[in-house]
């Protein structure tokens, strides 16, 4: 399984989870869901979402989603996965709890 992960608050989950579907506000923005590999992660959240509290990470099985999925970016040897679409919610296997520490940064949990 190729798993990617994404970063969203916990609310938005919840409201996908009711709405049958996961739309983040990037899709409206700028045409697809950022998401990251695992070892991307913890990355993006100290430089993203420092200090937030109530996060969780989505773990995704990429070859379950609906949408069109772009490796894209900068730099060749760090391409980040991006849904074009909304996220299907079967393609979400598992949600993790994910807060900052007392410092405000993250550090990756257990999967």
């Amino acid at each position: 399984m190729n798993t990617i992960l994404h970063i969203t608050q916990r609310q938005k989950w919840e409201e996908a989870k009711f709405l049958g579907s996961y739309r983040a506000d990037s899709l409206e923005t700028e045409g697809f869901i950022h998401c990251s590999t695992q070892t991307q992660t913890v990355k993006t959240a100290n430089r993203f979402f420092p200090n937030q509290k109530e996060l969780v990470i989505l773990c995704i099985d990429s070859a379950k989603v609906n949408a069109q999925i772009r490796y894209e970016g900068v730099e060749r040897d760090n391409l980040f996965p991006h849904i074009y679409g909304v996220l299907n919610l079967d393609a979400v296997f598992k949600v993790v709890d994910f807060e900052s520490g007392d410092n405000g940064l993250f550090e990756l949990p257990e999967f």
